[in-house]
């Protein structure tokens, strides 16, 4: 038995050894052969350079003057709604990368009592429909932004900041002013700022200049430096002008020429509760800037025609990088959709384009519309006036 297992033993040894022998000829074998053709990379693709280029719409809409009228109309058994108001207009303001509002009265919330003019206060609630409907950022700085006070300034901000909806011109505290108002879509960095000639006489509290942002030039043209190393666009929006003057004055012409030559591409205005024209400034860098006078009211209960008439602004925002690494920046294809604010008898209110008045008891619509496109293009052509935004 122990000579068996001893002839095994040396079996097996001797085996091992041929085969280490064998697999260590082979590795030898295989470490000296030479390649004959070697592999060649045929382009090099981390020096090799691209030309990059994303376009982006912005929408933006004009007043929403929130009377009495309207936010009875919106009471529920549970609150506030104001969805249906919005449900047949809601599709073309959601049809854009960023959408931008006016939000003219106060968000205090039922908290502090609601209001009517001359001082306003309307339902939070109006915040989510503006949520749902596609609305990124809202504009605060406005004559009744000190309507109810301090207070109603923090429900109102609290609730956006809630919301996720961005909101310029009016701040909780310095630091909140201090920070940057910046939305990025597709590679594009869009910054918005906001101010407004006045409060109506209100004082803003001593030592809280940040509740209200207040239009003086030497400011704006520093905000306007401060976000141009941040941002590929800025847009500003401008509480200014004569209420119910279908064309602008001289001080907004004067400031929409200062603030896009030192850097703003796009001024929105709001403040006259009606439609005013809109008009491309050559700035001093040889670009082109887009300026709406007025976007008139968007929602409210107020009375007349004109008054019940805004639009839908839109705007296309072009960043490229050619292979050089050299930037450029494009303000083009700018759209207006007039729309109309309905109600009867200060009831049903409904947002609608203006083409479809007529079924909202708006006679001769089409006359209507017609007006409206001459009334916007009585500066520049070159601006579409669209039944409907696509």
């Amino acid at each position: 038995m122990k000579k068996m297992i001893i002839v095994a033993s040396i079996v097996f040894l001797i085996a091992l050894s041929i085969a280490f022998y064998i697999l260590s000829d082979d590795q030898s074998e295989a470490a000296s052969v030479t390649f004959t053709h070697q592999p060649t990379i045929s382009e090099n693709h981390l020096s090799n350079k691209k030309y990059f280029e994303s376009s982006i719409k912005l929408n933006a809409i004009g007043d929403l003057l929130i009377h009495s009228s309207v936010y009875r109309d919106a009471r529920t058994s549970e609150g506030y709604d104001f969805n249906p108001i919005f449900e047949d207009i809601k599709y073309y303001l959601k049809h854009a990368d960023i959408t931008f509002a006016n939000q003219e009265t106060i968000l205090g919330g039922t908290e502090i009592g609601l209001s009517s003019y001359p001082r306003f206060n309307t339902p939070q609630e109006l915040g989510a429909t503006l949520r749902d409907s596609g609305v990124d950022i809202v504009s605060m700085a406005n004559n009744h932004t000190l309507d109810r006070g301090e207070q109603a300034i923090m429900n109102a901000t609290n609730y956006l900041n809630n919301l996720g909806i961005k909101y310029v011109g009016a701040y909780q505290n310095e630091a909140d002013r201090n920070k940057a108002r910046i939305i990025e879509k597709k590679g594009i960095a869009v910054g918005f700022l906001a101010y407004t000639y006045g409060t109506n006489g209100l004082p803003v509290p001593t030592g809280k200049d940040y509740l209200v942002n207040l239009i003086d030039e030497n400011k704006i043209l520093n905000d306007i430096e401060q976000l141009k190393s941040k941002t590929d666009f800025i847009v500003v929006s401008m509480h200014f002008g004569n209420e119910y003057q279908p064309l602008p004055n001289d001080e907004q012409v004067v400031l929409a020429e200062l603030l896009t030559n030192n850097g703003a591409d796009v001024i929105i205005g709001h403040h006259p509760h009606v439609l005013q024209p809109v008009d491309w400034i050559a700035s001093d860098d040889g670009h082109k800037k887009f300026v709406a006078y007025s976007l008139g009211n968007f929602l409210s209960g107020q009375i007349g025609t004109e008054r019940l008439i805004g639009s839908i602004m839109q705007i296309e925002l072009t960043k490229s990088i050619s292979p050089n690494n050299k930037f450029s920046y494009t303000v083009s294809n700018a759209k207006m959709m007039p729309t109309y604010n309905h109600y009867q008898n200060f009831r049903n209110f409904k947002i609608v384009p203006l083409v479809e008045a007529e079924q909202y008891r708006l006679s001769n619509a089409d006359q209507w519309f017609q007006k409206t496109k001459e009334l916007i293009q009585t500066y520049t052509d070159n601006v579409e006036v669209v039944p409907y935004l696509e």
